[in-house]
């Protein structure tokens, strides 16, 4: 048993944060799968990475122009089919799984950041379009995100709510999930087989918060030395007792007897960018029931390779609060650094995607040039 089939004996489902094409059609995808992969997530850097940086699209993207397909509708076309695809490999985990796990998921266009009514109707249009009950729909947790999210899981669509970097905002996000639950079952709705999970951006914490505790410890502060590296780690642990709490309400409870299910936390943005921290800094730490740790390829290779895993996501958590505390006396305020994560993460999300669009352009020019 390699250690991404061990971490499912202590609660945790291994996703990979990949997609394209040859890792369908090459039965790659399906070897993830046999080798312990339980979901699968992407994103607009993902698919531009894909689609630009490789020829696996070339013939369909000639075959989508020859019909006239506008630019949007030929990136639509081909993300949509690979996320189908994948979600029919998926399909029989997720049935296996009564609807735990085998989950794809695909993001609403990055513009939409802070259009909470454009948000929620692609979202909607997408969700009709792939027509898969193992998709998530990907929702970025600002605060437009909030309301629908919450539109979303009223209506019974499953959502995965990205770019969640501080607890504040994790709660809001798990608050908005619960909401919509609440709404649905008042409307006589059927809550069971709804399924969210609330992505939790590690790596990038850290590489925003330890240059400001290198430069205090440059200053003389022995205190910001020690702190170097443990903010991310200990922001999760604490969202994992918010997590608990929230979902062990009495109203949520209530909720479950009728099907609901937990919106369970899941670790992303887990490859490490620090070359002298542990590839798996964001692995190790953070193993506990009721969590998803989506990794890229790499790291999830040498993590079933190497892994060890453990229960210890409930391990040190006095010394996770105390981080905190310790970084709020140092004078560097966590919520106002991971609002700065949100916003830069929205936009390093919509690069990518204009990107991509200009690849698909000069792809429809090159292509009718040859009809």
């Amino acid at each position: 048993m390699n250690a991404l089939q061990q971490l499912r004996g202590y609660g945790q489902s291994p996703w990979i944060d990949d997609l394209h094409r040859e890792l369908i059609t090459d039965g790659g995808l399906q070897r993830l799968i046999d080798d312990g992969v339980r979901g699968l997530t992407t994103n607009p850097a993902i698919f531009e990475k894909a689609i630009a940086q490789s020829n696996e699209y070339d013939d369909a993207i000639r075959d989508l122009v020859e019909q006239g397909d506008s630019t949007p509708e030929v990136y639509r076309t081909l993300t949509v089919e690979d996320v189908q695809h994948a979600a029919d490999l998926f399909r029989p985990l997720y049935d296996q799984s009564g609807g735990e796990d085998g989950f794809v998921s695909y993001e609403v266009s990055p513009k939409l950041a802070t259009d909470a009514e454009g948000t929620y109707a692609e979202a909607q249009e997408l969700w009709k379009r792939i027509d898969r009950p193992n998709v998530m729909i990907k929702i970025p947790a600002t605060q437009e995100g909030l309301s629908a999210i919450r539109q979303l899981t009223r209506d019974g669509i499953n959502t995965n709510v990205t770019l969640i970097f501080g607890l504040p905002r994790y709660e809001a996000v798990a608050r908005a999930y619960i909401t919509g639950l609440t709404e649905r079952a008042g409307r006589g709705g059927s809550v069971a087989g709804i399924a969210s999970v609330a992505s939790f951006f590690l790596s990038r914490i850290d590489m925003l918060i330890d240059p400001k505790l290198e430069a205090l410890e440059k200053d003389g502060d022995a205190r910001a030395g020690r702190l170097k590296g443990k903010v991310a780690v200990a922001s999760a642990k604490v969202a994992y007792q918010v997590y608990k709490e929230l979902f062990g309400t009495p109203e949520f409870k209530e909720l479950a007897l009728k099907g609901a299910k937990p919106q369970r936390l899941l670790w992303a943005s887990v490859a490490v960018k620090n070359p002298d921290y542990e590839a798996d800094k964001y692995i190790e730490p953070l193993i506990g029931p009721d969590t998803v740790n989506t990794m890229p390829p790499e790291t999830l290779e040498t993590y079933r390779q190497e892994g060890t895993p453990s229960a210890t996501l409930e391990r040190d958590l006095d010394e996770s609060h105390q981080v905190l505390t310790e970084l709020e006396a140092l004078g560097i305020s966590i919520d106002d650094a991971t609002q700065q994560l949100e916003t830069e993460g929205a936009e390093k999300f919509v690069k990518p995607f204009e990107s991509l669009m200009e690849t698909l352009d000069e792809a429809k020019d090159e292509a009718a040039t040859q009809v």
